[in-house]
């Protein structure tokens, strides 16, 4: 079958489209010599992630020294911990939406590793499309070029579009809530003012008995 110049040009452009959308750096951080590090991620729920991360020397010539990772759910459950560890990857497949927590901390034990100070660790989220095994996929089905850029721009469509209906499913939610909390604020303003008026009827009435009583009317 043929395919028309201005198709196989935007199949190209989508194609780098996905190439661009995998290229997500790692976030650097420092690791103090005491405590935790703790960094979050919003995650949907049912979406694969993967985790990798890794500790260096300051001169970024070699590994340094251990950590002990841990990553918890958004109710504190542990999804995974490792102890005495340079580099490594957690893998899991979330089953709620919220915040994910990953904290680092120094291993206690650095008998092998002089530490002054803090150290560097690069941590890389990578969820959903980003965490697939392309290569895997390509050697499974067969297929590489422009059939696989396709299949990885079709990928991150269907991905696109479950955040967009994710996202409108936030915003029905959150107007939902707006307008239960305006309805109750209506009802309590409403309470007030039925509260404050019968007060106030019952004070004019009293006082009205207190003058009649004194024959001040």
């Amino acid at each position: 079958m043929a395919i028309s110049p201005v198709l196989f040009i935007g199949l190209i452009c989508l194609a780098g489209c996905g190439s661009l959308f995998q290229a997500v750096e790692a976030i650097w951080l420092t690791v103090p010599t005491t405590g935790e590090r703790c960094v979050y991620e919003d995650i949907q729920a049912n979406v694969v992630v993967v985790l990798d991360y890794i500790c260096i020397d300051e001169a970024f010539t070699q590994l340094g020294p251990t950590l002990d990772v841990r990553v918890t759910s958004p109710y504190g459950k542990e999804l995974y911990k490792i102890a005495n560890v340079t580099h490594g990857q957690a893998a899991f497949t979330t089953s709620e939406s919220g915040t994910f927590l990953a904290c680092l901390a120094m291993h206690h034990d650095q008998s092998h590793h002089s530490v002054n100070n803090s150290v560097i660790v690069s941590l890389d989220w990578k969820m959903g499309i980003r965490a697939k095994d392309w290569d895997s996929v390509a050697k499974k089905e067969k297929i590489e070029g422009v059939e696989l850029e396709i299949r990885k721009s079709t990928e991150y469509a269907s991905a696109i579009r479950a955040n967009i209906l994710y996202l409108r499913i936030r915003e029905a939610y959150m107007r939902e809530i707006n307008e239960k909390t305006n309805q109750r604020v209506a009802q309590l303003a409403l309470m007030s003012f039925g509260v404050a008026f019968g007060v106030s009827i019952i004070q004019v009435w009293h006082l009205k008995r207190f003058f009649l009583k004194k024959k001040l009317l």
